[in-house]
């Protein structure tokens, strides 16, 4: 893998072969961070990462200026890599090592950006209650954006909240905010389907 753009641009990150994860493509990261470069001047954003696996999302976020990242992940592997990492590029990324669905029912802060990747094959309930949890605890700032990574096979659009998504081959970014007043003027709001 390696970071695309900012400080340390062009970067190659080799993580340990046995981390039980999946990595964004390079591909899919670049698309993903020209959309939230059209949303966000990400100089100070406060952003969370939520299995974030070898930090690759974070790595990025920091290297384009990104104020405080926290990643989160189970795997006490994915964290120390994270951690050696982070010092060897001098990063501002904390990590806790935590379940994150625990994780989202007990933090209190909120965030700019929320970026979740979970394992591909994690139910359809699961996928819906990390969306559920994240707006029920409040952890999304008014202006903020939550991004879930899934595979084509998980449908998240029915969410409450959901802004639009894009697909790339096999796998999908779904986005979330909180409707703003001045620019909502659907006639299908009452709409259940």
């Amino acid at each position: 893998m390696r970071i695309i753009s900012g400080k340390h641009k062009g970067r190659r990150l080799v993580a340990p072969k046995n981390l039980p994860v999946r990595p964004t493509t390079d591909m899919c990261k670049e698309s993903l961070f020209n959309i939230l470069n059209n949303h966000f001047n990400f100089h100070g954003l406060k952003v969370l990462d939520l299995f974030a696996g070898t930090g690759n999302i974070s790595y990025e976020f920091a290297s384009r200026g990104a104020g405080s990242i926290t990643s989160v992940d189970a795997d006490l592997g994915c964290i120390n890599f994270i951690k050696k990492t982070t010092s060897e590029l001098d990063l501002d990324i904390s990590t806790i090592k935590s379940d994150v669905f625990s994780f989202i029912e007990r933090n209190k802060a909120t965030y700019d950006i929320i970026f979740a990747d979970p394992p591909y094959d994690l139910s359809q309930e699961n996928f819906e209650k990390i969306i559920q949890l994240i707006f029920e605890n409040e952890l999304l700032d008014e202006d903020g954006m939550l991004i879930v990574e899934h595979s084509k096979h998980t449908k998240l659009e029915h969410m409450t909240n959901f802004s639009f998504s894009k697909n790339y081959g096999g796998s999908v970014f779904s986005f979330y905010e909180f409707e703003s007043d001045e620019e909502v003027d659907f006639e299908d709001e009452e709409d259940e389907g």
